[in-house]
C-alpha cells in the first residue's frame, strides 16, 4: 500500500511529546550498533498500520443555523396585522404556515433566493425554479395530476395547477399565482428561536418576523484561527457526548472570520466557528445545547511503521532512535526518522531499520 505521510519537524515532535507527558531520553551511546545484554526491561511492539492526526476542541450540540452561528431571519412582506405567530421551539416544515397577517396564512418556502416579486404564468428565473422545486418536493404537482420538472425555471400551467393545490391545502386564496407576501424563504424546515414582533402588532413589509434555526442538531466548536487551515470540509470527527458515549460526524462549514464566543471578549478569545453535521442525528436526540468534545481528523498516514512516542530516545549527535531488543535479548540503538504523531493512540510514525513485531524499550 502506498504511504501517505504528514511530516513533522523534530521540534514539533518534541512539543508533542511534552503535550502527552512523555519525554525523550538522551542516549549516551553514539554507535547505533553497540549491543548490550538485556536485563529486565519493558518493551512494546513496532506496528504497521494507519495513524491519524487530530484537533481536539470543546463544543455544543445545537440546532443548525448559518455558518457564522447567526440564526435564519424570516422577512415579512405582507401588510396588515399579525393575527397568529409561532412560539419559540415550534418546528415548521417546508410548505407549512409560519404565521398569519389579517388571518391570511404566510407560508415557509424552502430555498435560497429571497422572494422579491410576484409570480404568474410566463415568469422565468431562479425564483421560479425555486418554486417549481418546492412544489415538486412537496408532491403538489402529482396531487394536482401534473408533472413539474424541478429544474425548470419557467412558471408554466403545471406550476399554476400545483400552486393552487398548495393554496387550497393551506387555506390561501386559490389564485394559481404566487404573491410576494404569500411566503417567506428560508434554507430549510426550521425551529423557531425568537419572535421579535408581538401578536396584534402592525405587520410592516421588509421587517423581521421570525428568527430560526434548522430542525437538525449539529455540533459547533470554536477553533483558534491558526487551526482553520487544518480542519477541512468533510473531515471525519469523533464526538464524545455527556456520559462518555460517542458518535461520529464530519465538518460541514468553516467560519471565515474569528469572533469572540458568548461570554468572552478580546482578540485573544476570538475563535473560528466550525459546524459539524452528525452521521446519525437520532443518537443525540434530546441533547440540545449539551456540551461535547470533538476530535477533528486533520491528517493521516496509511500502512506505516509506528512505535509508542515514549519509546523515542534522543541521540547525542542529534536526531532520534529507538532502543531495539533483538531476538537474542541484546539491545541496540536504531536511528529513526519521525513522521506523523497520533496523539489519540500515543504512537509516532517512524522510518528506519525496523520491522513489524520488533520489540523496543519503553519506560516501565
Amino acid at each position: 500500500m502506498k504511504k501517505r505521510t504528514t511530516a513533522l519537524t523534530v521540534a514539533a515532535a518534541v512539543v508533542a511529546l511534552a503535550c502527552i507527558g512523555g519525554s525523550a531520553v538522551v542516549a549516551n551511546q553514539t554507535d547505533a550498533t553497540t549491543a548490550e545484554p538485556v536485563t529486565s526491561v519493558t518493551t512494546a511492539d513496532v506496528e504497521r498500520g494507519d495513524l491519524s492526526q487530530a484537533i481536539s476542541a470543546s463544543g455544543t450540540l445545537t440546532h443548525r443555523a448559518r455558518p457564522d452561528g447567526a440564526p435564519y431571519v424570516a422577512i415579512n412582506q405582507a401588510g396588515g396585522t399579525y393575527t397568529a405567530l409561532p412560539a419559540v421551539g415550534d418546528a415548521v416544515a417546508c410548505g407549512d404556515v409560519l404565521y398569519r397577517v389579517d388571518d391570511k396564512p404566510v407560508l415557509l418556502l424552502c430555498g435560497e433566493t429571497p422572494q422579491y416579486r410576484d409570480l404568474a404564468i410566463g415568469a422565468t428565473g431562479p425564483d421560479v425554479a425555486q418554486l417549481n422545486r418546492a412544489l415538486h418536493a412537496l408532491g403538489h404537482d402529482r396531487a394536482a395530476g401534473v408533472e413539474i420538472d424541478p429544474a425548470d425555471d419557467v412558471f408554466s400551467w403545471s406550476t399554476g395547477a400545483a400552486l393552487k393545490k398548495l393554496q387550497r391545502d393551506r387555506g390561501q386564496a386559490e389564485t394559481g399565482e404566487f404573491a410576494r407576501a404569500d411566503a417567506v424563504v428560508l434554507p430549510s424546515a426550521v425551529r423557531v428561536a425568537r419572535v421579535p414582533v408581538q401578536l396584534g402588532a402592525g405587520a410592516q413589509p421588509g421587517t423581521p418576523v421570525v428568527e430560526a434555526t434548522s430542525d437538525t442538531l449539529v455540533v459547533q466548536v470554536g477553533l483558534d484561527p491558526s487551526q482553520r487551515t487544518e480542519a477541512l470540509r468533510g473531515a471525519p470527527v469523533l464526538i464524545t457526548l455527556p456520559g462518555s458515549a460517542t458518535t461520529t460526524g464530519q465538518v460541514s462549514d468553516l467560519g471565515r472570520i474569528a469572533a469572540a464566543q458568548d461570554g468572552q471578549s478580546g482578540v485573544q478569545d476570538a475563535k473560528i466557528l466550525v459546524t459539524i453535521v452528525l452521521d446519525d442525528p437520532d443518537e443525540v436526540a434530546g441533547l440540545d445545547h449539551a456540551p461535547v468534545k470533538a476530535q477533528i481528523t486533520t491528517g493521516g498516514a496509511t500502512d506505516v511503521l509506528s512505535v509508542p512516542i515514549i519509546a523515542l530516545v534522543g541521540n547525542t549527535g542529534g536526531g532520534y532512535a529507538v532502543d531495539l531488543v533483538g531476538a537474542d535479548g541484546r539491545r541496540s540503538l536504531v536511528p529513526v526518522t519521525l513522521g506523523l504523531i497520533d496523539q489519540s493512540t500515543g504512537r509516532v510514525q517512524v522510518e528506519g531499520d525496523l520491522s513489524p513485531g520488533d520489540q523496543v524499550v519503553v519506560p516501565s
